[in-house]
């Protein structure tokens, strides 16, 4: 990756760490190192749209999750961690991005549109991977199937979070959190598309309203890669072992598909602090 390429991954991540700070153009220039007078140009032409709009965006795409999965917090809250300088002002920017006030949001959010909208301040990377064969050890887990579009995903997700507080049986802070999918939703169609919503449990676990059920993921060797920062661009990781890493060498596939291991949990932590362990089955 070029120098200038890097740099310009570097003033993106420190935007996402920074959500809450200064960033204004003097600021982001200096961070690096490029002219205030061509940087808003040159982040235009890299990422693909004007650094206001890529700030605003990264800070509506947190109070989103915010608002959907902290509901004690409230929207003034929110909007002023958002920086903007009332709801109103807040509610106004919101609503035309994602077509939804903040309230209607809250209650009956539109994924889709805003999974379109955040793909906007993807960037494409290249990353240097520390690859480790480990020994996985077999887990029972209180398993949500997720069918159907992964653009719906989060409503399952706030399913099984619901789950997990109310039956008390697999608790965030005490218990491992798991995702398993099935299928590449890059490749298969929305409907195709399964993906299980996992949590350590210690046995097996009652019926329930919401249709959880019990499963494992099996104990076996696996090929394992940690991400950091956002899920967005978990591909990037994945891809390279299926791409680079497993070509290179001896190793067979087992038959269980590649899983994730989510060590903490956005909107808990900012995105760029997430951790993710992604564990490829070998023979």
């Amino acid at each position: 990756m070029s120098v200038y390429a890097n740099r310009m991954i570097k003033v993106c991540d420190y935007i996402q760490s920074h959500l809450d700070d200064d960033l204004s153009l003097d600021k982001l220039s200096q961070v690096t190192y490029f002219s205030r007078y061509h940087f808003h140009r040159q982040f235009a032409d890299f990422v693909g749209i004007n650094v206001a709009k890529y700030i605003q965006i990264s800070r509506l795409k947190r109070a989103a999750y915010q608002l959907v999965f902290e509901p004690k917090l409230r929207v003034i809250d929110i909007a002023l961690q958002a920086g903007f300088e009332s709801p109103e002002s807040f509610s106004r920017a919101f609503k035309n991005y994602c077509q939804q006030s903040p309230s209607q949001f809250k209650q009956m959010p539109k994924w889709d549109i805003w999974n379109e909208l955040i793909k906007l301040t993807r960037i494409e990377r290249q990353m240097m991977m520390n690859v480790e064969v480990v020994e996985f050890v077999e887990i029972k887990v209180a398993v949500l199937e997720h069918r159907g579009s992964p653009n719906l995903l989060n409503e399952s997700i706030k399913t099984f979070i619901d789950w997990r507080k109310q039956s008390g049986l697999s608790p965030v802070k005490t218990s491992d959190t798991y995702g398993v999918p099935y299928n590449d939703p890059n490749v298969v169609s929305a409907d195709e598309f399964e993906f299980d919503l996992c949590g350590s449990v210690l046995a097996d676990i009652p019926e329930n309203e919401q249709g959880l059920i019990t499963k494992t993921i099996p104990a076996g060797r696996c090929a394992r890669v940690r991400h950091l920062g956002s899920r967005d661009d978990i591909d990037t990781p994945i891809y390279y072992l299926y791409g680079q890493w497993l070509p290179e060498t001896d190793e067979e596939l087992r038959d269980f598909p590649v899983f994730f291991h989510y060590i903490n949990m956005f909107p808990e932590v900012d995105e760029h602090e997430l951790i993710t362990d992604i564990y490829l089955p070998l023979k």
